[in-house]
């Protein structure tokens, strides 16, 4: 027997974690990288992250974007605005992160 589980946002956000995610903040930037974790207050970790604004320059339209590699990063869901996929998980188990199942047993804090 198989039950079918009734797609809430919290299973609609796991099953997108490790895939390639844009997200645009209330202040105009877009953060790119690797969708790690949230929580409750939609609070985002993003791997391998970039920073992307547009640049401050005079009055000039169509300013290149700066571009800024920040690695991992906690953005806070009071700030964000949209969140897109960018690209799937990678297909390398070495590039995803670790699972509990793939954990051996008995780590720091274990006892």
């Amino acid at each position: 027997i198989s039950f079918a589980m009734p797609m809430t946002k919290s299973n609609k956000m796991v099953s997108h974690i490790n895939y390639r995610m844009r997200c645009q903040l209330q202040d105009g930037r877009v953060f790119i990288g690797t969708f790690l974790a949230f929580d409750k207050h939609m609070n985002i970790v993003l791997g391998d992250c970039d920073e992307f604004r547009k640049a401050r320059l005079r009055v000039t339209a169509g300013a290149p974007d700066q571009k800024r590699s920040l690695g991992l990063v906690l953005l806070r869901g009071e700030h964000l605005i949209t969140m897109t996929i960018e690209g799937p998980p990678p297909s390398d188990d070495r590039a995803r992160v670790p699972t509990a199942a793939g954990m051996p047993m008995g780590g720091p804090g274990m006892g």
